[in-house]
């Protein structure tokens, strides 16, 4: 929970809660309060409301306020911020669709009570809309309380870089990082439309109260520069701060990049805890430029360190108490060392040095480990070298894929698919095998020849596609060293809409995966951490192992949590607690085992934000990277390193 006191050094008042859900059940508790008053009153409110990823917590909080505690939407009005266009009403991509089918048909706002820019107009009708629109605005006596997101443009709306401070309602050419951002529910950026139809700055500013939403390491960044900068036209989020009332609430992961967060002994007295002290001093030595036990004095003083100092010191001492706690990390052996049985006699081989059995396994005998990939290549780009240490090192390892990943392979591979099986059976099957295939040909054939840009695909062809998946992630698992039979596929439900939007998780999910735990009793698991992917499927998968875990542990089942990072992100050093070294040999097998993806190698459907490296160039860079980090603080120089968090259950 929030202390719901702002942040210091913010221009606009910003809150850090633990969590998104728990940011959104704030904004929406805030927005029941005024519903209930304006209601109690006999008057009208009018709310301002957004799409995307952001505000969909917030959506269904308000829907369960409204089943489960009877708020009253009746006398609700809405404004919504923005639409694509064209964009036809009907459109799986439609904002107008999706407000539909996210919100308004889940609770009691009369029909005539939403206002949705209209992106079926012809282009001429444009601009008389958006002058009527405004005036519908006013006509009822304005927006009492506006919800935003944040793009990482910074614009709010469709208000790109640029936006003047005193831009109302109109039409807008899109930038082009909000197009790659908006490709993936368009399967493809080619899809996504140039322009739409935005309120503007003004109209933003002139509701009466706002609430700015933002979740994930991704928008810290952004965040950071719109809420603690000076306003500019190249960030429109930055002229909140010119808003009397405005709130911005945040999850931990977006907050971080704030300076109370990031370097809050710049801004205040510290508690100097451990954790920050760790952090001020890895920060330092990476800024100075020099080995943790190389630190002095002065360096401390010349980084606003004097307070640590002071407590702490001297440099010395702090250094080298730092040097010591991630030495502790590096963990040639994660899951411990096997013992070694000779006739009726076991010795355990000794460690051989700090953090050499894992900062919390013991030696002893094989360890079943079981790694949970979200999609079917995360385990071999996140941990990929590990799991090779792990296998070589004895243990057995189980892989879980949680999704089929099936909306992620290109139509022109299924297509080659199911021709090589129609070829195949011609040449090599019966007639019925060849009857069955051909049909599945011709269907298939059919419905990519008539789909339509960002169609989503039909169930036999998301089948297919998931089979391609399947077989890649076999193949990536046996040149680790696993065999198919250590394999689980879950195909959990919160995956199955055959689109990049994604239901919340079913009960049964999460009593699948504590099935899962059960059966297999594992001394270790490995869970995605990454909970700001921009697909947000590591985030939900996460939550319900999160859950499934808490059930077990209930039942007197324990094992220890490690937490990887995908793709997109890696853990600070500062934050990591367990390093696996990773040789040349190990590191090139771990990127033979990412190229047995091949419908993801080259250029997959869903990159991922504007990097444009493929996984296991991502992969490969960071994981040198990190083993550099380690170098330039003074500790052990290794080839690279995969680096892991242990999960703390709150």
């Amino acid at each position: 929970m929030a202390s719901l006191h702002p942040l210091p050094h913010t221009r606009t008042p910003a809150l850090r809660f633990p969590n998104a859900l728990t940011a959104s059940k704030y904004v929406a508790r805030e927005i029941d309060k005024l519903v209930r008053a304006r209601n109690a009153a006999g008057k009208h409110t009018v709310l301002g409301l957004a799409t995307g990823s952001t505000p969909v917590g917030l959506y269904r909080e308000l829907i369960r306020l409204h089943r489960d505690e009877g708020l009253d939407f009746s006398k609700v009005v809405t404004f919504n911020l923005d639409e694509y266009f064209p964009m036809q009403k009907e459109d799986p991509h439609s904002y107008f669709r999706w407000m539909h089918e996210t919100f308004f048909n889940h609770v009691n706002i009369p029909w005539n009570n939403i206002h949705i820019p209209d992106g079926t107009l012809a282009p001429d009708e444009v601009d008389a809309f958006c002058a009527e629109y405004e005036r519908k605005i006013k006509a009822v006596g304005g927006v009492d309380v506006q919800v935003l997101g944040i793009g990482r443009t910074g614009h709010i709306g469709f208000n790109e870089p640029g936006s003047p401070r005193n831009s109302r309602t109109r039409m807008v050419t899109l930038d082009s990082i909000t197009r790659r951002d908006a490709a993936d529910g368009f399967f493809g950026e080619e899809n996504v439309p140039n322009q739409a139809i935005t309120m503007g700055v003004a109209s933003i500013l002139d509701a009466r109260r706002v609430f700015l939403m933002a979740f994930g390491e991704h928008k810290a960044g952004i965040v950071a520069k719109a809420v603690e900068q000076p306003p500019i036209e190249a960030i429109s989020a930055s002229f909140l701060q010119e808003h009397p009332d405005a709130t911005v609430a945040l999850d931990e992961a977006a907050a971080a990049d704030l300076t109370a967060i990031k370097r809050p002994w710049e801004v205040g007295p510290c508690e100097w805890t451990p954790e920050l002290v760790r952090k001020a001093v890895v920060g330092l030595a990476l800024t100075a430029r020099k080995g943790l036990q190389k630190l002095n004095d002065d360096d401390f003083r010349e980084h606003h360190l004097y307070e640590l100092l002071r407590e702490k010191g001297p440099a010395e001492r702090i250094g080298e108490e730092v040097f010591h706690d991630r030495m502790a990390t590096i963990t040639p052996h994660p899951a411990g060392r096997v013992s070694t049985a000779h006739g009726p006699r076991s010795t355990v081989v000794p460690a051989l040095g700090a953090g050499d059995g894992g900062p919390c396994a013991a030696d002893g005998g094989s360890k079943t480990i079981l790694v949970f990939s979200p999609h079917p290549d995360d385990d071999v780009i996140s941990m990929g070298g590990t799991i090779i240490r792990l296998v070589e090192q004895k243990h057995t390892v189980h892989v879980a894929y949680m999704t089929s990943g099936n909306i992620a392979v290109f139509d022109h591979d299924a297509r080659r698919f199911v021709d090589f099986v129609d070829e195949f059976l011609a040449a090599f099957g019966s007639p019925a095998e060849l009857s069955s295939a051909g049909t599945i040909k011709e269907r298939v054939d059919r419905f990519l020849e008539a789909k339509k840009p960002g169609q989503p695909d039909s169930p036999e062809l998301l089948k297919i596609k998931g089979l391609i998946r399947a077989t890649e992630a076999r193949a990536a698992a046996l040149a680790c060293g696993i065999p198919a039979d250590r394999l689980e596929f879950l195909d959990l439900r919160f995956y199955r809409t055959g689109t990049a939007a994604k239901d919340p998780i079913h009960p049964q999910d999460v009593a699948d995966i504590a099935a899962l735990l059960e059966r297999l009793r594992p001394g270790q698991i490995y869970v995605a951490g990454e909970m700001s992917d921009p697909h947000g499927t590591h985030r939900l998968c996460a939550e319900a192992i999160f859950a499934a875990v808490r059930l077990v542990r209930a039942k007197g089942q324990h094992f220890d949590v490690w937490l990887y990072r995908g793709a997109w992100e890696e853990w600070e050093p500062h934050e990591i607690e367990m390093g696996v070294p990773l040789s040349p040999d190990v590191l090139e097998r771990k990127k033979q085992a990412i190229f047995r993806h091949q419908s993801q190698k080259d250029k997959a459907m869903f990159p991922g934000g504007t990097d444009g490296r493929e996984f296991w160039q991502r992969a490969e860079h960071r994981n040198i990277a990190t083993a550099k980090i380690y170098d330039a603080l003074g500790l052990p120089e290794y080839y690279a390193l995969e680096a892991f968090v242990k999960w703390k259950d709150q």
